[in-house]
């Protein structure tokens, strides 16, 4: 069980902006904490020498660890040639979650994913150190991030998944079509990154620009032709929040909340009003047909631009198929 919405701390370390000051970091979370959220969500990725991971350790200090839901991630890592990769095998799971453990302070983690799947080893040994880890209480839960359908499926064999993360809004709605009805099937909540577009209906590039160290300046949604027309799709939706009397983000969230109690949002932000107005998206009542103005309003055939950049494309879920043993 974990709080309606949760909360990505990934931005805090940079991606979208600069770094925050550990001490800001630090209070966003604690301000989350005090309003609800206490799902948070974390990865050995973020941040530069595992800040992220380290600011988080510090915000847990402050707060009653008993109540928080943690979540963090391996296996998704920086190459040498500035390409990102993964790495399953069990030794790396071992030495990945003991480094985790260590970095946040904490005696276990609630939900430790695979970051991102090795196609290069079956997901049967990863999962297999996993369940050892579990055994041993290091983690209580097992989730997998950006996973194909026969992975979930296979994993779920050697022991159960509890959560599978992936990209999932308005304007990525691909897994509509296999792995939520896979989930369903076989009882695995859905958490969802990016829940804003990756910040876009939230007036990224629309109403507020970018900042100049913003992955986002290199994202095939976020330049030239493809954000012109997608601004379109936002102009849109805020007519839509408009009448709904909220903003583009809350409707963007609520419309998310209404595809069902087994998906959980992770929006992350590094402002207080943006946390403020993501908490209040769950007030946003939405009926059958609203649903259905909302989701023709961004027709996902409208949308421009590929989902993930080059360098992230590789490891998108459609090609994390792993060996068969």
């Amino acid at each position: 069980m974990v709080s309606r919405v949760g909360f990505g701390c990934g931005g805090l370390t940079g991606v979208y902006n600069s770094p925050l000051p550990h001490e800001e970091g630090i209070s966003l979370i604690k301000q989350a904490f005090n309003r609800g959220i206490t799902f948070f969500d974390t990865s050995d990725l973020y941040g530069d020498n595992y800040d992220n991971e380290i600011m988080v350790s510090k915000a847990l200090k402050q707060l009653p660890r008993a109540k928080i839901q943690l979540a963090t991630k391996f296996g998704c890592l920086w190459l040498e040639n500035g390409q990102f990769g993964a790495k399953g095998t069990p030794e790396y799971v071992r030495k990945s979650c003991e480094g985790s453990l260590k970095r946040l302070g904490v005696d276990y983690i609630d939900l430790y994913y695979q970051h991102r799947v090795d196609t290069t080893v079956p997901i049967e040994q990863t999962m297999g150190e996993l369940k050892n880890l579990v055994e041993e209480g290091k983690i209580r839960y097992i989730g997998l991030s950006e996973a194909s359908a026969d992975t979930i499926r296979r994993a779920h064999i050697v022991y159960p998944i509890t959560a599978v993360q992936m990209e999932y809004s308005l304007w990525c709605r691909e897994i509509e079509e296999d792995i939520i009805p896979l989930c369903r099937e076989l009882g695995i909540g859905i958490v969802t990154y990016s829940p804003l577009g990756r910040g876009f209906f939230g007036g990224k590039a629309v109403v507020e620009s970018l900042h100049s160290e913003s992955f986002l300046n290199g994202h095939p949604r976020f330049i030239g032709e493809n954000l012109e027309k997608n601004k379109l799709l936002y102009n849109r939706l805020a007519a839509l929040s408009t009448r709904h009397s909220c903003c583009p983000a809350q409707l963007a969230l609520a419309w998310l909340f209404h595809q069902g109690d087994d998906i959980v949002p992770i929006p992350g932000t590094t402002k207080l009003k943006n946390l403020i107005t993501n908490i209040e998206s769950l007030k946003v009542k939405l009926s059958t047909d609203d649903l259905k103005e909302i989701s023709e309003a961004i027709p996902v055939n409208e949308v421009s631009g590929e989902r993930d950049p080059d360098v992230l494309a590789k490891l998108s879920y459609k090609f994390a198929d792993t060996p068969v043993i």
